[in-house]
C-alpha cells in the first residue's frame, strides 16, 4: 500500500500539469452534467415494514381523491377581545379573509369556510376559529408568489383587528439559516491552519481541495438525481461531512509533506513518502467513513440509505483528491508551502548574499532552541502520569455521559419552532382554543375484510364501511387519552373507512406514544370481532413509528459500523488492542456528547445561554448522523495518531519513545483538525432554529470530547499502561492478514534522519 501510494504521490507531483487538468476537467464535467440534469424528485419519506407506512399506501390506493401531496396552511384566526369569532362584524372580516386566501395565487385549489362546519372548526368558547387552504402543488414548489399572498392576506387581517397566523408546510419557513456562523466557522478554520502551517499556500490547500471534493461530490449527485431518486436534501450530511474529511485528509499529507522536507529530503521525495505514509493512514481512515455512512441502510429507511450512500460516494472523492490533487498541489508551491520565516533554507534556486545572511541568522536562531513542542511534553506527562490521565478521562466522559439515559427521541415539529414564528404561534393558539392534541391528530383507517379467512378486502356499500367505523370509533373513543373521535368517512368502494382520533395530549408527550400504542393494542382485538383490518396512522404516528425504527436500528448500526472498523484498524495496526480502544474510546465520546445534547436541549440546561426556546425530545435522526460523522473524524485522528506512533515502533523505537513521536509529528495537526471542526460544526448553535443548534452542538461537542479527551489523553495513557502488549497480534492471526504497510517500511530509505532539538521545531 505504502509503495503504491508513494508512486502515486512522486507521480502527481511531477505530472502536476497533467493531474490538475485531469482534475478541472472532472470538476467542470461533474459541473455541466449536474446543470443539464433534470431537476431532482421532491423528497419522498416512506418507512418500510411500519404500520404509519401501510396504512399511508392503504389510504393512497383506497382514497385516490384524497392523496394528494399538495401543500397546505392552516389559517388561525381568533377574534378580538371581548367577542366572539361569530359576531356579524368579525364574520365579515374572516369570511373576507377566506375569499382573500382563494383568489390570492393561482396555486391555491381551495379554502374551506369555517362557518360551514362549525362543530369542527370553530372553538368550544367561540373565540378562535381555523381554516386551511390546500394547494396544487407539494411544500418544496410553493413560490414567492404564493407565499407572499399569503402573508398579504393575514397581514390585512391582523389590521383589520383579528389575531391571525398560519402553520403547516406551505408557511414559509421563517427560521432559515442566516449563514453567519458559517461563514466565522471558516474564517477560524483559515485562521487556524495559517497559524498551524505559518504559511498561506499552505493553509489555503486544504479549503481549497475540500471545497473542490465536495462540489465534484455535490454536482454527482444533481446529476444522477433524478436517475437514482436522490432529492435535494440527499447531498445535506455529504456536504457536511465531505468538507470535514476534506479539510483533515489535505491537512494530514501537506503536514506529512513538510515534516519531510524539514528532514533534509527532497521535494518530490518528500510528496512520495507523504502520500505514502500519511496517504495510506487517509485511505483507510476514508475506509472506516465510507463503512460508517453505507451502514446507514441497515436503518432501512430508504431516505437515510441515500444520503449515506451519497455522502459515502463524496467522501471516497476526497481521498481521490487528497492522495492525488494535493500532491500535484505541492509541486506548484514546493518551497512556498513551508513556513515563511525557515523558507530559504529550502529553496531551489540560488540565494543572494543577502538571503544567505538571513537563513544563515534563521538557522542560528532554531539551533539555539532546545525546548521541546507542546505535543512532545504533553505525550512525556502522560507517560508519566498514566493512571491518573486515564482515570480523570474516563470519569469525566462517563459522568457526562450519564443524562444519555434518559434520551428520548423524536421529530421537530411547529410546537419546537421560536415563539416568534408565525407557525408556533399558530400551533399554541390551537392548543389554547381546541386542547394540546389538535396539533397531532391520528388517523384510523378500517378496511372491512371477507369473512371466509382469505384475508381479502370486502366490498360493501360505503353506508356499511361508515357503520363498521363508527362502531370501532366508538370502541376506540374508550381508551384513555382520546379526547375525540370523528364520524367515519367511506370511499366509494365501500370497502375502506378512515376516522380521526384526537388526544389529549400533544404531539410530542411521552403520553400520546402511550396512546398511539394502546390504540394499536386495541385494535388488535377489534380486528377479529368486527372483521375488519384496523391500522393508526397520521403525522403523529409516523413520527412515533420513525422515532422507534431509528431507535431500534441505534445498537445494529453501532456493531456493524464498529465491527468493521475493528477488522479495518487490525490490518492497519497489526494489533488486537488499538482497534479495540479506539472502538471502545469513540463509544465513551459519544455516550458523552448524547448526556451532554440530553442535559441541554431536552432537560433545558443552559437553555438561555444557547438561546433555546422550547426544550424537548431530541430529534430522531441526530444519534445516527452524529455516529456517522463523529466516527469518520475520530477514526482520522485515531489512524493519523496512531500510525506515527506504529511508523516509529516499526522502525525500532520503544513504546514510549513512539507515543512520543506519534505527538511530536501529530499532536499539533490532529489538534489544529479537531479546533477546524469544532469551529465550523459550532457556527450552528448561533442560527435561530433549535435543531439546527443541536446538530452543530452535538457535532461540535462530540469533536471535542474525542480529540482532546480519547485521543490525546485516554489513547496515549493506555500505551503508556500497555507497552509492547498494545502491539500484540496473535501469530496465526498476523499470518491470516493482509500486510498493507501503512507506516512506509517498504519504502526505500524509510529509517528517519535522527532527528534534533532544531528539527523537532521545524515539524511540530
Amino acid at each position: 500500500m505504502a509503495t503504491f501510494l508513494s508512486k502515486l504521490g512522486r507521480l502527481a507531483f511531477r505530472r502536476k500539469g497533467v493531474t490538475l487538468l485531469l482534475w478541472l476537467l472532472v470538476f467542470v464535467g461533474m459541473g455541466v452534467a449536474a446543470s443539464s440534469a433534470p431537476a431532482p424528485p421532491a423528497d419522498t419519506f416512506s418507512m418500510p415494514g411500519t404500520e404509519s407506512q401501510e396504512a399511508f399506501d392503504l389510504l393512497t390506493e383506497k382514497f385516490p381523491d384524497a392523496s394528494v401531496d399538495g401543500a397546505t396552511a392552516r389559517v388561525v384566526v381568533r377574534a378580538p377581545a371581548g367577542t366572539k369569532i361569530t359576531t356579524p362584524a368579525t364574520r365579515t372580516e374572516v369570511e373576507r379573509l377566506v375569499t382573500e386566501l382563494e383568489v390570492s395565487s393561482p396555486q391555491v385549489v381551495g379554502v374551506a369556510d369555517p362557518y360551514e362546519s362549525p362543530a369542527v372548526s370553530i372553538s368550544e368558547d367561540g373565540t378562535t376559529a381555523y381554516t386551511v387552504v390546500t394547494y396544487k402543488v407539494p411544500a418544496a414548489e410553493v413560490d414567492d408568489e404564493a407565499h407572499d399572498a399569503l402573508d398579504a392576506a393575514t397581514e390585512k387581517a391582523r389590521e383589520a383587528g383579528l389575531t391571525v397566523e398560519a402553520g403547516g408546510d406551505a408557511v414559509k419557513i421563517e427560521q432559515a439559516m442566516g449563514g453567519t456562523g458559517e461563514q466565522i466557522g471558516i474564517l477560524v478554520s483559515a485562521f487556524v491552519l495559517v497559524l498551524t502551517f505559518g504559511s498561506m499556500i499552505a493553509a489555503g490547500m486544504p479549503l481549497i481541495t475540500a471545497l473542490i471534493g465536495v462540489g465534484i461530490g455535490i454536482s454527482g449527485i444533481t446529476a444522477l438525481g433524478s436517475t437514482f431518486g436522490l432529492s435535494g436534501t440527499t447531498s445535506t450530511l455529504a456536504m457536511m461531512i465531505g468538507l470535514a474529511v476534506g479539510i483533515d485528509y489535505a491537512l494530514f499529507i501537506v503536514s506529512r509533506f513538510r515534516a519531510e522536507r524539514a528532514e533534509g529530503r527532497t521535494p518530490e521525495e518528500a510528496a512520495g513518502r507523504a502520500v505514502g505514509t500519511a496517504g495510506s493512514a487517509v485511505v483507510f481512515a476514508g475506509l472506516t467513513v465510507i463503512v460508517a455512512l453505507a451502514g446507514l441502510a441497515v436503518v432501512n429507511i430508504p431516505m437515510l440509505t441515500k444520503m449515506g450512500l451519497a455522502a459515502a460516494g463524496t467522501v471516497a472523492v476526497a481521498v481521490l483528491v487528497a492522495i492525488t490533487l494535493v500532491p500535484a498541489l505541492l509541486g506548484l508551491a514546493p518551497v512556498k508551502v513551508m513556513a515563511r520565516r525557515g523558507r530559504l533554507r529550502y529553496a531551489v534556486k540560488p540565494l543572494s548574499d543577502r538571503q544567505r545572511r538571513r537563513a544563515a541568522r534563521h538557522e542560528a536562531k532554531l539551533a539555539g532552541r532546545t525546548r521541546p513542542n507542546l505535543g512532545t511534553r504533553w505525550a512525556r506527562y502522560v507517560l508519566r502520569h498514566p493512571v491518573i490521565v486515564l482515570l480523570v478521562g474516563v470519569i469525566g466522559l462517563g459522568t457526562v455521559a450519564v443524562p444519555a439515559a434518559s434520551l428520548e427521541l423524536g421529530l421537530p415539529g411547529e410546537g419546537q419552532m421560536s415563539t416568534q414564528t408565525t407557525q408556533r404561534k399558530a400551533y399554541d393558539l390551537l392548543s389554547e382554543s381546541f386542547g394540546p392534541g389538535f396539533n397531532g391528530p391520528l388517523t384510523i383507517t378500517v378496511q372491512t375484510m371477507s369473512a371466509d379467512g382469505t384475508g381479502a378486502a370486502s366490498a360493501g356499500t360505503p353506508a356499511d364501511a361508515r357503520r363498521t367505523g363508527d362502531e370501532i370509533g366508538k370502541a376506540l373513543a374508550r381508551t384513555p387519552g382520546v379526547a375525540s373521535v370523528s364520524p367515519a368517512t367511506a370511499n366509494k368502494a365501500g370497502d375502506t373507512a378512515i376516522l380521526t382520533v384526537v388526544p389529549t395530549t400533544g404531539p410530542t408527550e411521552k403520553k400520546t406514544e402511550e396512546l398511539v400504542h394502546a390504540l394499536r393494542d386495541t385494535a388488535d382485538d377489534l380486528e377479529r370481532s368486527t372483521a375488519s383490518r384496523i391500522l393508526v396512522t397520521g403525522q403523529t404516528a409516523m413520527f412515533i413509528d420513525f422515532s422507534q425504527t431509528l431507535d431500534d436500528a441505534l445498537l445494529p448500526y453501532l456493531t456493524l459500523v464498529v465491527g468493521l472498523a475493528f477488522l479495518l484498524l487490525m490490518v492497519v495496526f497489526r494489533s488486537v488492542l488499538v482497534p479495540l480502544k479506539a472502538a471502545l474510546g469513540f463509544l465513551l465520546s459519544v455516550a458523552a456528547a448524547l448526556g451532554a445534547v440530553v442535559a441541554v436541549f431536552q432537560w433545558g440546561w443552559l437553555a438561555d445561554v444557547f438561546g433555546i426556546d422550547a426544550p424537548g425530545p431530541i430529534m430522531s435522526t441526530m444519534p445516527i448522523f452524529m455516529i456517522g460523522v463523529v466516527f469518520g473524524l475520530a477514526m482520522d485522528y485515531e489512524v493519523f495518531l496512531v500510525s506515527r506512533m506504529r511508523e516509529s515502533y516499526a522502525h525500532g523505537a520503544r513504546p514510549g519513545e513512539a507515543v512520543v513521536d506519534g505527538f511530536r509529528y501529530g499532536g499539533r495537526v490532529v489538534g489544529a483538525a479537531a479546533v477546524i471542526m469544532m469551529s465550523v460544526f459550532s457556527g450552528f448553535i448561533v442560527e435561530d432554529n433549535d435543531f439546527v443548534k443541536m446538530i452543530g452542538f452535538a457535532l461540535a461537542i462530540a469533536v471535542l470530547f474525542d480529540a482532546f479527551v480519547v485521543r490525546m489523553a485516554i489513547v496515549p495513557a493506555l500505551f503508556a499502561l500497555l507497552g509492547r502488549s498494545a502491539w500484540w497480534l496473535p501469530k496465526w492471526l498476523d499470518r491470516i492478514l493482509p500486510r498493507v504497510d501503512v507506516e512506509g517500511e517498504g519504502l526505500a530509505g524509510t529509517q528517519p534522519a535522527a532527528r534534533s532539538p532544531r528539527e523537532s521545531t521545524l515539524v511540530g
